[in-house]
């Protein structure tokens, strides 16, 4: 165990690093809101100084460094460890402060199920019950891969410790190499959650729009069923936008059609950039952001989004409605992944 104290000008806080834990982990693990997103190397949101002690970087070159912050001295707490004492300043706040604190244990795989030629749904099974608030994501620990991989939750909690994750495969990824191609159900991986910071709102009164490209259809699923589940339903409506590239891209219909208020209160549209041309697409066509703009009802302000996937949608939209309609940055909830 290894001592770290935060070291801020109005607060600061400590917390003990266990073996195996990244700094990141460590703080959210012990109660401590560090800030962060996506717990991978990508974004750069739990960036901090070390003031003093010692510590081993995971991924000298995580993009969520650029080349300044090298210079500067700076660090990403989620790639992270230290090997002895050690004194940091570290950005961080209420809003990190993890609902539920994650933990370590293993699951075994229990189920598979193709949601389109390249998305799958993978169930994992604890021996705890599964703790989680609808949108966050776990890390999985994979035989042969030699880092943890961040992917989303697509069900909600439950006392039968389940698990559902619906993973995109990525072309020479190692991650989903070994989820499609060498995992079988039985096998046991570990399971590090839950985490992320873009969970359903519950208190918010607004109607809620959830926008999903390729595989973050997962926490927007989630954030689907929670919001169902928690009777948000019955006073609002659920706006869920789903960006694809190619028609037989599209999902998410079948999932949402299970869902109590189907067609009057959550309202599915698809979107597809790239239609082709032989005209057997006849639904919205053009990038997801735009789509949103043109066909919700209301000004953009009067709502609450949930959005993820790839980073040039999400930034678009972060953009779009932050700059282009001066919708409240707390009424905007996503994890950045790169």
């Amino acid at each position: 165990m290894q001592e770290i104290l935060i070291h801020n000008e109005k607060d600061g806080a400590s917390f003990a690093q266990a073996d195996g834990d990244t700094v990141l982990r460590a703080a959210l693990r012990a109660g401590v809101g560090l800030a962060h997103e996506c717990n991978s190397g990508g974004c750069g949101a739990c960036k901090f100084e070390l003031v003093e002690g010692e510590l081993d970087t995971l991924w000298p070159d995580a993009p969520g460094l650029s080349e300044r912050d090298r210079r500067r001295g700076r660090h990403l707490a989620c790639q992270c460890r230290a090997t002895g004492p050690l004194r940091i300043k570290a950005p961080g706040g209420p809003e990190y402060v993890p609902r539920i604190r994650p933990a370590r244990q293993t699951a075994r795989l229990a189920g598979i199920t193709d949601l389109t030629h390249d998305i799958r749904e993978f169930r994992f099974v604890t021996n705890s019950p599964a703790a989680f608030l609808p949108g966050q994501y776990a890390m999985l620990d994979l035989p042969g891969v030699s880092s943890s991989r961040a992917y989303s939750l697509s069900n909600t909690a439950n006392d039968g410790g389940e698990w559902h994750f619906q993973i995109r495969r990525v072309p020479h990824g190692q991650g989903t190499h070994v989820l499609f191609d060498k995992l079988k159900v039985g096998d046991a991986i570990g399971l590090d959650g839950p985490y992320g910071v873009a969970w359903l709102r519950t208190d918010a009164p607004r109607d809620i729009v959830c926008v999903a490209g390729g595989s973050g259809l997962a926490p927007m699923i989630s954030i689907a069923r929670g919001a169902a589940e928690a009777g948000l339903l019955k006073d609002r409506t659920l706006h869920f936008f789903y960006g694809a590239r190619t028609p037989r891209d599209v999902c998410g219909e079948a999932l949402l059609s299970k869902l109590d208020g189907f067609g009057d209160r959550i309202r599915y549209v698809p979107v597809v950039s790239l239609p082709g041309d032989d005209g057997a697409w006849q639904g919205e066509t053009g990038y997801v952001h735009d789509a949103v703009t043109r066909l919700l009802p209301d000004p953009l302000a009067g709502y609450e989004f949930y959005f993820a996937g790839p980073p040039p949608m999400t930034q678009a939209l972060q953009e779009m409605l932050m700059v282009g309609h001066r919708v409240p940055f707390g009424q905007i909830h996503f994890d950045r992944f790169f």
